[in-house]
């Protein structure tokens, strides 16, 4: 009997979504996915200290961000070790409202990954998807450094993304429903707002009909899952990135799977309900996003929360 995990590596493409390159040996995912909060987790295991102890003896002197930088493309290389695909290594969130430094440690990262013998078609530049984050990919895609753009929670700032042909687009599912969920509270019910109707899950539905309706070519790549009957509501998904706690729950289930979403569904469903292509300039954007406040707290706090752990970070390797 086929596992889960295996089964749904049959209609989409899966990614390991952790810093914790040793663990993620046991899944053979195609991908990997880092931001600085699954880094700041890695480095603080024992496994992890010589690589570190690696980092800060080749950048004595260095400024720290410098050194955060050359941590985050040496575990990098060391997933790229693994997996056959892609690597995504995020720029700081604390870059996410400045394009023009967004654009130049992108190009600093590729290069120290060029400088290791990578070629850039193997690493996806993770950027906030802030209206200033989103034009940076704009000027990165047009160079060639392809870009996977995170904190992404509406609509809106997935047909921002598709606009700036963006490489690829990480929905956060699982932050989503959390919103969902606080905002309802009691009147939350698992039987009514769980399964196909996750807002998380709706949600992803939505981008991924939107981009098949247009045939847009940006991948979407379903991230931040609580539970894998979210992972299995969205099977068919272009790629969907996966933390290891989950990819072993996977690998442990054996109930069997077919693709929640699929190409002939998805345009039958865009057709049914006449979708119009969405303008998003600037000013489309600002508004379309402050009108939705899930998403633009969630983007927020998201930030936020990864500026703090690049901020751990540094201390980490300050000690």
């Amino acid at each position: 009997m086929s596992t889960l995990l295996e089964q749904l590596k049959q209609y989409t493409t899966v990614v390991a979504d952790t810093g914790d390159f040793e663990r993620m040996q046991a899944f053979l995912p195609q991908d990997a996915t880092t931001n600085p909060s699954l880094i700041l987790k890695a480095a603080q295991l024992p496994s992890y200290q010589s690589l570190i102890a690696d980092v800060k003896a080749k950048n004595k002197g260095k400024p720290v961000d410098k050194v955060i930088d050359a941590l985050l493309v040496a575990f990098g290389i060391e997933i790229l070790k693994i997996v056959p695909g892609r690597v995504s290594t995020e720029v700081d969130a604390r870059l996410s409202f400045d394009t023009a430094a967004t654009v130049k440690k992108a190009r600093e990262i590729i290069a120290a990954y060029e400088a290791n013998g990578i070629s850039k078609k193997r690493v996806l530049i993770k950027i906030a998807s802030t209206w200033e984050g989103i034009q940076a990919a704009k000027t990165l895609q047009a160079e060639g450094i392809a870009c996977n753009m995170t904190l992404l929670f509406s609509l809106i700032q997935a047909v921002a993304c598709a606009d700036a042909k963006a490489q690829l687009i990480s929905p956060f599912v699982g932050r989503i429903t959390d919103w969902h969920k606080k905002s309802l509270g009691a009147q939350w019910q698992d039987e009514v707002h769980g399964g196909a109707n996750d807002p998380g899950v709706v949600s992803v539905k939505s981008i991924y009909n939107y981009y098949k309706s247009f045939d847009i070519p940006t991948e979407v790549m379903g991230a931040s899952f609580r539970n894998i009957g979210q992972i299995t509501h969205l099977a068919g998904c272009d790629l969907l990135t996966i933390s290891p706690e989950l990819l072993a729950e996977l690998q442990a289930n054996s109930a069997s799977l077919t693709p929640a979403l699929t190409l002939q569904a998805a345009k039958e469903a865009a057709k049914a309900l006449q979708l119009n292509v969405i303008k998003a300039d600037e000013a489309s954007f600002r508004y379309q996003l402050n009108q939705d406040a899930m998403a633009t707290e969630k983007l927020s706090e998201g930030i936020r929360l990864f500026c703090a752990d690049i901020e751990k970070l540094e201390k980490v390797l300050a000690s």
